[in-house]
């Protein structure tokens, strides 16, 4: 019985501890679309600038389906996307603070 309960227990936990990540990778996805559509609506970038942001998110969905598509993401693949997120991060700051501005 009492391993019966153990492995509930572990096998939620663990499916938690995946939903979270996957979470977590949607939430940063949906701030960094608002970032960029703010950098648009202030004039911070430009619309070639927004275009390359843009692509760069639609690479990371793209890496991110890819990652999902065999129902587990595996540690490695999660960390392949949070580097790819934190990478879009930082192009989005330095974009918007280049002193670019659009016309």
């Amino acid at each position: 019985m009492k391993r019966t309960v153990f492995t509930l227990v572990l096998t939620c936990a663990l499916g938690m501890g995946t939903l979270m990540a996957q979470s977590g990778v949607r939430q940063t996805q949906r701030s960094q679309a608002n970032r960029i559509t703010q950098g648009i609506a202030t004039g911070e970038l430009t619309r070639r600038e927004a275009c390359q942001l843009t692509k760069q998110q639609k690479r990371i969905q793209k890496t991110k389906r890819a990652a999902k598509a065999d129902g587990v993401v595996t540690p490695g693949e999660r960390a392949v996307l949070n580097r790819q997120q934190q990478q879009a991060s930082r192009a989005i700051y330095r974009q918007k603070h280049d002193g670019q501005n659009r016309p």
